[in-house]
């Protein structure tokens, strides 16, 4: 029986809801504000990959570490830290003055969630110790945390509306200092006297591979792929990815224990978990520019619009837990990924500058009803491949993966943007009559603008109405974006043919845990059951 009154169990079930929700919803809250973004700081299509990816990036790298750091020295007192880092950075992004201040705000909200994250779910988990409980807790817990996720967009545009971009950042503030006050009053604390050492030169190469490969896809197409820094960024990357595998392999306690990969369920899995996010984000981040500036939407028209995405991906996951219960999470993962390599097909093949919402919409939505079919069963097989004292481990494995994924998304599909779009400027304006030299001088000058095609192209000193530009620029993005989606499509496409041939898991996989919780719960919390199970005994 639990010692810890009833009403600090409430209160702390609040907080780490509350921690969460600030997360998820900086994840999704910053894509509606791009085009403003740009516009206020002229920025280009690089700046604007990097006003995501230095949050991801940060929270990627880091939050396997942040999880360890907790259970070593205090689950509390990282969880607080974490969120204090995360109130800086909203501070430093929603005052930024410069471009460069708002990436650092982001990377600093990055590193405070990756403390909070891991945190919020670690003192959930140890102040609900009697399962039935716990599982009606973490229940609550992911609804909330999701919600953060899905109305991202939404209040994103909303807040815009009423007032402008630094308000997505303001946010944060009111909350999280109220967060922080009830933390510091009411919070238990807690820590696992045998959690693993950290791992400090994994840690240190893992962030440099990352970053060093980020930092090459986003720089690429504009200093060149062949020069010397870009050059030197891919072999410092692979370098340190090579140099992570062999510390990893022979250190005691490794941050990422490389057994693990040895089974094919697991590995599958996490590389299905990248291309997911890699899909998720990337086409997020296209479809955003296209709504506000092709199609002209404001922030809030546009939040409105993407809804249906997120209202797929969650609608679904009770009706997805079930199934994969009873089924298993191959079947779900292999629909999923064709449902949504089906809506990125068409929105590659279909796209246009005029097509209306009644088309776009359910595109929309049948790509986010099959990324929600693919989220739960991911999960559930890796914790089928993990042992039952690595259960937490391998869920924040896997989160990490799809972080990954997102990072790598937004970089690798805004590389092929940026490199694709003078040229298909160039091709529109010739066959608007103009001198194929000419159209590449325009396209380029026009690609490199601040505004971009968020604006479009004035006419001065050009020898075509500004109209004509506009509809040129506008018209060769869409062509772009076609490429883009394609992309997206073909790396869920191979999510499916990796899940179909070499995702063996024997079903159901998960009610080998049903004992101990009962059945019932462990359809309705599949994810954050199983997460939760050696939270606890990490």
């Amino acid at each position: 029986m639990s010692t810890i009154p009833r009403v600090n169990k409430l209160i702390t079930l609040m907080v780490t809801c509350l921690g969460s929700f600030m997360v998820l919803l900086d994840a999704s809250i910053v894509v509606t504000a791009l085009p403003t973004i740009q516009n206020h700081f002229h920025a280009t299509l690089l700046d604007l990959q990097w006003v995501v990816d230095a949050f991801t990036l940060a929270l990627a790298a880091l939050m396997l570490t942040g999880g360890t750091l907790g259970d070593r020295f205090g689950r509390k007192r990282f969880f607080l830290l974490g969120l204090v880092l995360f109130l800086i950075g909203s501070v430093f992004c929603g005052f930024a003055p410069a471009l460069g201040w708002l990436l650092f705000g982001r990377v600093v909200q990055g590193i405070g969630a990756a403390a909070l994250a891991p945190g919020s779910l670690s003192v959930l988990a140890s102040a609900f110790p009697e399962p039935r409980e716990r599982t009606r807790a973490i229940g609550i817990w992911a609804s909330v945390s999701g919600l953060g996720l899905a109305i991202g967009p939404l209040a994103g545009g909303w807040l815009i509306g009423i007032a402008n971009w630094p308000a997505i950042f303001f946010v944060n503030l009111p909350v999280g200092l109220l967060t922080l006050v009830l933390s510091i009053l009411k919070l238990p604390e807690s820590r696992n006297p045998n959690a693993r050492r950290i791992d400090l030169p994994g840690q240190v190469l893992v962030t440099g591979t990352l970053f060093c490969l980020v930092m090459a896809l986003i720089e690429g197409s504009s200093v060149g792929w062949t020069s010397p820094l870009i050059l030197g960024l891919f072999i410092g990357s692979t370098v340190c990815l090579l140099a992570f595998l062999f510390v990893e392999a022979r250190v005691p306690e490794p941050m990422v224990p490389l057994r693990l990969f040895a089974n094919s369920v697991f590995s599958v899995a996490n590389v299905a978990s990248v291309i997911l996010g890699f899909a998720m984000m990337g086409s997020l981040f296209f479809l955003v520019q296209f709504l506000q500036n092709v199609q002209g939407y404001s922030a809030f028209e546009t939040g409105l619009r993407t809804l249906p995405a997120s209202v797929g991906i969650f609608a679904i996951a009770p009706f997805v837990g079930r199934l994969t219960a009873r089924i298993g999470p191959r079947l779900p993962i292999i629909l999923g990924a064709l449902l949504g390599t089906t809506a990125l097909f068409l929105l590659a093949t279909t796209l246009q500058p005029d097509t209306s919402y009644v088309t776009l919409g359910w595109q929309i939505a049948l790509f986010g009803i099959g990324c929600g079919f693919m989220m739960t069963p991911l999960t559930a097989a890796v914790l089928s491949a993990t042992p039952q004292e690595r259960s937490g481990l391998g869920s924040s494995l896997l989160n990490t993966s799809r972080q990954v994924g997102i990072t790598l998304g937004v970089a690798i599909l805004g590389a092929f943007v940026v490199q694709q779009y003078p040229g298909n400027i160039a091709s529109q304006l010739t066959q608007r009559n103009l001198p194929a030299s000419v159209s590449a001088t325009i396209a380029e000058k026009i690609a490199t603008a601040g505004a971009g095609v968020s604006q479009g192209p004035q006419s001065e000193h050009l020898p075509l109405p500004t109209a004509v530009l506009q509809q040129a620029t506008r018209q060769a993005f869409v062509n772009t974006l076609h490429g883009a989606f394609l992309i997206a499509a073909i790396g869920l496409f191979a999510a499916t043919l990796l899940v179909t041939f070499l995702l063996q898991v024997a079903q159901p996989a998960t009610r080998t845990r049903a004992a101990s919780v009962g059945s019932h719960e462990v359809t309705e919390a599949l994810t954050t059951q199983d997460i939760v199970d050696v939270e606890i005994s990490r």
